[in-house]
């Protein structure tokens, strides 16, 4: 478990584009990158994995399972082989340091508290500054015993015996329920998570592609989960789709710059992560969607997109949920936009890696956008098609998603945009740049 990769640092700009088009593969999907360690570190038997995400966060999820007993092997780009602990994961002698992956760290501490192990959680700046008893709560009910730094990292787990809960999280979170479910595995007991509305449901999916029996009732937007515990993974193999919101950022530079033609393959089709493609088919983008195969029990489809131009519209709250991490880039869209954008039911983005309600504001007044500011929104008054000034320079408070936004905002502004890092970048998406260039655009070192 060695496998860091050089990435791109430092202040880099955008360059203004003529139009951009050809084809990339999607990028591994982050979230069920994640899980393909943690599930195959869980299970009974042998985890080949393909496309998987080789980004910072993602490898920092296979170093915990491998500090946790598992067998990691990295075979290839994206192909890589985990030997399972069959639920008995060891305690390390060494805390588990996940950098920036929240992801990573909430899942796992799940997977910890079931399979009664002891372990350290340990994070960087920004990941040490993010909310845990979100999740150190639950499992605390299950009986999980955990000391935080108020409730934030270092944080520790002494592992004992569980019994089931049932729990509505106040927050939707997929995160949540799925540190839940992961704990349920090693509890006493039938543990019931009810959402009032509807999450990502990757950790569902592929824990019945594991052999996980478990039952999930949906009612309109609601969706109730019950898992009966102890149950034990068997390893099964896991292709990883593309993921949705890391295509984002060429689907959007696609939107804004004119005479572009672009198609992704293998992006994931999944309600719960599609609500990004429905804001911008509102607002009148010229996307098609063809169906490609299944991919770790998920659907996928190719992604054809041509410059569009937008109207502002409102985007529906409840749908934050499935297009959470896409907002910043889809202030870019709304920049570029005829007329206003409103965003509501957006206080998830102040616990993000930075917040991200502030960053995304500060990144569109920084290049010449007016936008407002709420509590929990953001009204976005866009300038058309070739009317953002850009000329800024955003702050990515060690954001990923704020400085690929901050790049893709220059790709059609009047002047060069440019961001104070990028090295975080390799944190979610370690391609973006090879992706950004092969389609014709132009990332520099800024001065």
């Amino acid at each position: 478990m060695n496998t860091i990769f050089p990435r791109p640092s430092g202040a880099m700009r955008a360059m203004p584009a003529t139009a951009l088009s050809g084809t990339i593969k999607a990028p591994g999907d982050k979230s069920i990158s994640h899980r393909a360690f943690i599930l195959g570190g869980l299970a009974k038997g042998v985890t080949e994995i393909t496309g998987l995400l080789e980004s910072d966060d993602v490898i920092n999820s296979g170093r915990a399972a491998a500090a946790l007993g598992a067998k990691v092997e990295h075979l290839g780009h994206g192909h890589w082989k985990v030997t399972g602990t069959g639920g008995r994961f060891r305690s390390p002698s060494e805390p588990l340091d996940f950098g920036n992956a929240g992801t990573g760290v909430r899942l796992m501490m799940g997977a910890v508290a079931g399979s009664g192990a002891s372990a350290a959680f340990v994070g960087d700046e920004s990941l040490s500054s993010r909310p845990m008893r979100r999740v150190t709560d639950p499992l605390g009910e299950m009986g999980a015993r955990f000391t935080t730094t108020d409730g934030r990292l270092p944080a520790r787990l002494d592992g004992g015996p569980l019994s089931a809960i049932r729990y509505t999280p106040p927050i939707a979170s997929a995160q949540v329920k799925s540190a839940v479910l992961l704990a349920a595995l090693g509890a006493t007991g039938t543990t019931v998570v009810h959402e009032p509305r509807i999450t990502r449901d990757h950790t569902e999916t592929m824990l019945a592609a594991f052999g996980v029996s478990l039952d999930i009732q949906r009612d309109g937007p609601a969706t109730t989960v019950s898992l009966s515990g102890p149950q034990t993974l068997t390893a099964c193999p896991v292709d990883v789709p593309g993921d949705p919101s890391s295509s984002a950022f060429a689907i959007i530079a696609a939107l804004i710059v004119p005479g572009s033609d672009i198609t992704l393959e293998g992006v994931m089709d999944n309600p719960a992560r599609t609500g990004l493609i429905d804001t911008l088919k509102e607002m009148g983008a010229d996307i098609t969607l063809t169906p490609g195969p299944d991919m770790a029990g998920e659907k996928t489809m190719m992604i054809r997109v041509r410059h569009s131009r937008l109207t502002g519209i409102t985007v529906p709250a409840e749908r934050a949920p499935s297009m959470i991490d896409e907002y910043p880039v889809l202030c870019v869209a709304a920049a570029y936009a005829d007329g206003v954008t409103y965003m509501p039911g957006l206080e998830e983005l102040r616990a993000k890696e930075s917040d991200r309600l502030a960053g995304s504001a500060a990144l569109l007044r920084a290049n010449g956008v007016a936008v407002e500011e709420g509590e929990d929104s953001l009204a976005v008054t866009g300038m058309g098609m070739g009317g953002v000034p850009g000329g800024g320079m955003t702050a990515t408070h060690h954001d990923h998603r704020l400085a690929m936004s901050g790049l893709v905002i220059g790709l059609a502004a009047q002047s060069p945009s440019a961001v104070d890092d990028v090295a975080m970048i390799a944190t979610s998406y370690p391609d973006f740049f090879e992706h950004i260039g092969t389609l014709g655009g132009t990332l520099e070192p800024a001065a």
